[in-house]
C-alpha cells in the first residue's frame, strides 16, 4: 500500500464544509498549480460564508493520498487505509466532478488542516490519480469521460492458469493445480466446515500467486475476523488487506468491502490482474442482513432476501475481461456450523461460482492436510488453461483416484504426491502406469 505522511486532525462535533472550490480569473491548471500564462497560484475562494479570498501560499497544506469513498451527498472522503478512519481527508463534490473521480480511484494531492467547526482536513488541489496527472481526466464541458467503465468489459471464461505451486510443499498449492485449479478471472468459492484449515489455504494460496505471479495485484478483504486472525494474514499476505474485525458495527464491515471491490474494478479498468481473497462470504451476508432496510419478508434462520444482492454483486463481479485484465476472487463460506442462516447464505451461493474447493472435516479430524474433498471439489472449463496432453492426464489422475475407496482417496492420492517433487512428475508417473 502506498505510503502516506501521518498526521492526526482536530476533533469536532460537525462534518467539514465545502472549502474545496478551485477558481481562477484565467489559466488555472487542473489540479490547482500554478498559472499556465503568469506562473502564479490559483485562488481558493471559500464559498460557504463569503468572506474574501486567499491564495495557496497562505495556507499550509500537507501531502496526502487515499483511497476515494465517495457518500450518497456527493462528496467523498480520501481513506488511506480504505476503512474510515480519523485520517480520512475531505474532497468536495465539485472537485469529484471535475476530475470525474470513482469510488476507489488512488488520488493524491495536498490539503489543509481543519479549523475548529472542522472535523477532516481538507483537500485543496488534486496532483495525481492512479498514478497519472489529474490533467488527463479533465474533460471539456459536455463532453464524455474517456475512462473505460468495468461494467462494460466482455466477461469470457478464464483461459490463463494462475499457479499456486512452488515446490514439493506445501502440497495444498499443488492439490489445488490439479484438482480445482485456479485461473485469471475465476469466482471461486472455498466451502469449509470450522477448522478444517481455511485460513491456511488462503495464506498457501496467497504465497503461490505473490511467488510466481508478481505482476497480479493481490488483495485480502477479511470481514468479522478475529483481532489475531487479522494480524497473521496481514503478516503472511504479501498485498492490500482490508479487515473489519468482528467487534466492529456491520456498517463498517459491509464498507470496508466495498471500497475494496471498487478499487479493484479500478485496476481491473486499467488492464491490471486484480486478485481478491473474501474471508468470509458468510459474514459479509450476516452484516448485510444487518444493515439493509427491512423488506418485510424473511427466510429461513431469519435471513432477509434483499441482504442478498450485495454480497452477490461483489461476488459476481470477478471476471476474466477479453480487452485485458481480471479480477479473480476466491471467498470462503462456512457450512456445517449450527446455524440456518449460514446453511442458507451456501445455498445461495453455490452453483454461481466457477470454481469449488470443499474441505472435508473428516479429514481434519484425521489430521489429514489439506483437507481436501476431491470428489466434490473441480473447475468449470478447465481445459481452457491446459494443453491437451496436461488436460488428458489429469482426467485420467482423476479416475485413478476414483477408482480407491471414499475412505482412502484423499490419504493415497496426498502420499503418492508428496514422494514427488513436481506436479508435472506426478502426472508424468500416471502415465507410465496408465
Amino acid at each position: 500500500m502506498p505510503n502516506t505522511r501521518s498526521f492526526k486532525p482536530k476533533n469536532s462535533d460537525s462534518s467539514s464544509l465545502d472549502i474545496n472550490e478551485l477558481v481562477s480569473a484565467k489559466g488555472r491548471s487542473a489540479y490547482g498549480g500554478d498559472d499556465a500564462n503568469t506562473g502564479e497560484r490559483p485562488v481558493v475562494r471559500q464559498v460557504h460564508d463569503g468572506r474574501d479570498s486567499y491564495t495557496t501560499r497562505d495556507v499550509p497544506t500537507v501531502d496526502v493520498s487515499g483511497y476515494l469513498d465517495i457518500m450518497s451527498e456527493g462528496h467523498g472522503f480520501l481513506r488511506p487505509k480504505y476503512i474510515p478512519s480519523d485520517r480520512d481527508v475531505y474532497i468536495s463534490s465539485s472537485q469529484i466532478r471535475r476530475f470525474n473521480l470513482r469510488p476507489g480511484d488512488f488520488v493524491e494531492g495536498g490539503a489543509r488542516e481543519p479549523k475548529e467547526n472542522e472535523r477532516y482536513f481538507g483537500l485543496l488541489q488534486v496532483n495525481t490519480i492512479n498514478g497519472k496527472s489529474a490533467d488527463a481526466f479533465v474533460t471539456a464541458p459536455g463532453q464524455k469521460s474517456k475512462r473505460v467503465r468495468f461494467e462494460d468489459l466482455t466477461a469470457i471464461y478464464p483461459n490463463k492458469l494462475l499457479k499456486l505451486e512452488t515446490g514439493k510443499f506445501p502440497l495444498s498449492q499443488r492439490v489445488i493445480d490439479l484438482v480445482a485449479p485456479i485461473g485469471f478471472g475465476q469466482r471461486g468459492l472455498i466451502v469449509s466446515p470450522p477448522k478444517a484449515g481455511k485460513t491456511t489455504i488462503l495464506k498457501d494460496i496467497a504465497a503461490g500467486i505473490t511467488k510466481n505471479h508478481p505482476e497480479a495485484i493481490l488483495m485480502a478483504v477479511l470481514v468479522g475476523e478475529r483481532p489475531e486472525e487479522v494480524t497473521d494474514l496481514s503478516r503472511s499476505i504479501k498485498g492490500d488487506v482490508i479487515a473489519s474485525n468482528f467487534d466492529e458495527p456491520a456498517e463498517n464491515q459491509t464498507r470496508a468491502a466495498e471500497i475494496a471491490l471498487e478499487r479493484a474494478k479500478r485496476l481491473v479498468e486499467e488492464g491490471k490482474d486484480v486478485v481478491i481473497l473474501l474471508d468470509s462470504i458468510t459474514r459479509l451476508g450476516r452484516a448485510y442482513n444487518l444493515v439493509v432496510p427491512p423488506s418485510g419478508r424473511t427466510l429461513s434462520g431469519g435471513f432477509d432476501p434483499v441482504a442478498l444482492y450485495p454480497p452477490k454483486h461483489f461476488f459476481g463481479a470477478a471476471r476474466n475481461v477479453e480487452e485485458g485484465g481480471s479480477l479473480t476472487i476466491i471467498g470462503t463460506a462456512l457450512v456445517d456450523t449450527g446455524s440456518r442462516m449460514d446453511d442458507l447464505i451456501y445455498e445461495e451461493f453455490k452453483g454461481t461460482g466457477n470454481m469449488e474447493l470443499h474441505l472435508d472435516r473428516s479429514l481434519a479430524e484425521r489430521r489429514t492436510y489439506p483437507a481436501i474433498d476431491i470428489e466434490a471439489s473441480g473447475t468449470r472449463q478447465e481445459q481452457l488453461m491446459f494443453s491437451e496432453d496436461v488436460y488428458k492426464m489429469m482426467g485420467i489422475m482423476r479416475r485413478m483416484i476414483f477408482i480407491l475407496g471414499p475412505g482412502e482417496r484423499a490419504e493415497i492420492f496426498l502420499e503418492r504426491l508428496s514422494k514427488t517433487q513436481s506436479n508435472a512428475e506426478f502426472l508424468s508417473n500416471l502415465r507410465d502406469v496408465k
